[in-house]
């Protein structure tokens, strides 16, 4: 990250915090609130790890690659249920973001030798995204971690014991989670959405 390699540790270490917990949410719910969890797992370890700092881990050129067809299968899968609604879009936003990430930061790469990974680790600066894309996810997960960040303040509505899933439900049908700890869910939603803006502004 911009901030240096403390920012990028700090990153990598929410971010596979967050993974762990949704990884914990895939055994217990309903199917759909377990391939939920999975998704979310798999979004917070793939952010933990571009964010490790370049001076640490260089990945090698392929690795790139190999992000961008992992989360170009995700958002694939992630297409019918996002036709429903609801947090599956939100999925599908997050997949689509990482193949953009892994495609911008891949010349970067390969032109200067882990240039691309600094920009998320170091500062390096090296990644190359198209503005206008960067400039509306920006914007996407800006309004994002500001409903998220609604739903923890006192008196926000959660779901209730037994409820459907629908109470608690923010801006864009983002919920709040439908496990026994909603806020524990939101928060790592937030989590999430806060990093993935940050490795946005470096590109």
């Amino acid at each position: 990250m911009h901030g240096g390699a403390p920012t990028g540790w700090l990153l990598m270490a929410l971010c596979a915090v967050s993974g762990a917990y949704c990884l914990l949410r895939t055994r217990a719910g309903t199917p759909q609130e377990r391939s939920t969890a999975r998704s979310e797992a798999l979004m917070g370890f793939g952010m933990a790890a571009m964010a490790v700092p370049a001076a640490v881990l260089s990945p090698p050129d392929w690795a790139w690659a190999v992000y961008a067809v992992l989360f170009g299968a995700a958002a694939l899968r992630a297409l019918r249920p996002a036709l429903r609604g609801g947090h599956h879009r939100h999925h599908l936003v997050g997949s689509l973001a990482m193949v953009y990430m892994a495609v911008a930061m891949a010349p970067a790469v390969t032109g200067s030798g882990g240039g691309g990974h600094a920009g998320h680790g170091a500062g390096g600066g090296g990644a190359g995204g198209i503005p206008l894309l960067t400039g509306a996810l920006l914007v996407y997960y800006a309004f994002y971690v500001l409903g998220s960040a609604g739903r923890l303040l006192p008196g926000t509505a959660v779901v209730p014991a037994g409820g459907t899933g629908i109470a608690g439900r923010g801006p864009g049908g983002f919920g709040g989670g439908t496990d026994g700890r909603p806020e524990l869910t939101t928060a790592c939603r937030l989590t999430m959405g806060i990093g993935m803006f940050a490795m946005l502004l470096t590109l």
